[in-house]
């Protein structure tokens, strides 16, 4: 993986930032339903999906 593909990669990591905002609110509410999530990690627990559904997007996007 040469640093074009890194940076491409966080270049359409960056635009899925705004669209995946939802998806991650609903996830961690899920999260919170079934399994319990202490208050105190409740906005760690979104900052964590919305990184890796923006990642995992972007990387879609950039080999796909």
């Amino acid at each position: 993986m040469n640093k074009l593909d890194i940076v491409l990669t966080l270049v359409f990591s960056v635009v899925m930032l705004i669209f995946m905002a939802f998806p991650a609110m609903k996830i961690t509410e899920w999260i919170d339903e079934n399994i319990g999530i202490p208050k105190r990690w409740y906005n760690a627990v979104m900052f964590f999906v919305l990184l890796s559904l923006s990642l995992s997007i972007g990387l879609f996007l950039r080999f796909a």
